[in-house]
């Protein structure tokens, strides 16, 4: 891809997630911000995020219903962003101390090349990722990432508890996903 295109794909991107910030920022305003500009949502203030399914970067299919129950990391990635690289590592040991918890992580791939991202991910991370190269699942999102890298976390009822715009490290993102990890379900029939 040259740059060029590269350039006017990533404006139109850009422009697109920060219109749906603008139009859908009643989820975040109902939840806090703490110091680090990690936004974090009580229970009783979590949207439910959307439909997050697709074909994932090594072949097959996912859909984030098959892990309600579960907590799910979300994190927004790019073959192409640096700051994706450096978190990495981050991302796949957090990965690796919670899922025994409950806890399970998935990728979402955009703006990207399918070759690139099966290249990226080798070697870097065993959990999998979705390819959504025009980013509809960033864009449907209440509470949108905004951001290359972002990470957003759902509880177990698949509302949106937490989103970080930036990239993350272990010793920020582990407490993050262990406290929402430990909550319990509401009751059924609660939302």
């Amino acid at each position: 891809m040259n740059a060029r295109r590269w350039t006017a794909g990533l404006l139109a991107a850009v422009t697109t997630v920060t219109v749906v910030a603008c139009s859908s920022a009643s989820g975040e305003e109902a939840c806090g911000t703490n110091s680090d500009g990690v936004i974090e949502c009580a229970p009783d203030q979590r949207s439910a995020a959307p439909k997050i399914s697709g074909e994932l970067v090594t072949g097959g299919s996912y859909d984030v219903a098959t892990d309600r129950g579960r907590v799910v990391v979300l994190n927004f990635w790019g073959s192409w962003c640096n700051p994706c690289r450096a978190e990495a590592d981050d991302l796949e040991n957090t990965y690796q101390a919670t899922k025994d918890s409950g806890v399970t992580f998935m990728g979402i791939n955009i703006q990207d090349q399918r070759d690139k991202a099966k290249a990226f991910e080798e070697g870097r991370v065993t959990y999998p990722s979705l390819f959504d190269p025009p980013s509809r699942l960033a864009l449907a999102m209440d509470i949108p990432p905004n951001t290359i890298p972002a990470t957003v976390v759902l509880d177990r009822e698949g509302r949106i508890a937490a989103v970080i715009r930036a990239a993350v490290k272990q010793d920020g993102l582990q407490p993050i996903v262990e406290r929402i990890a430990a909550e319990s379900p509401a009751p059924t029939g609660q939302r």
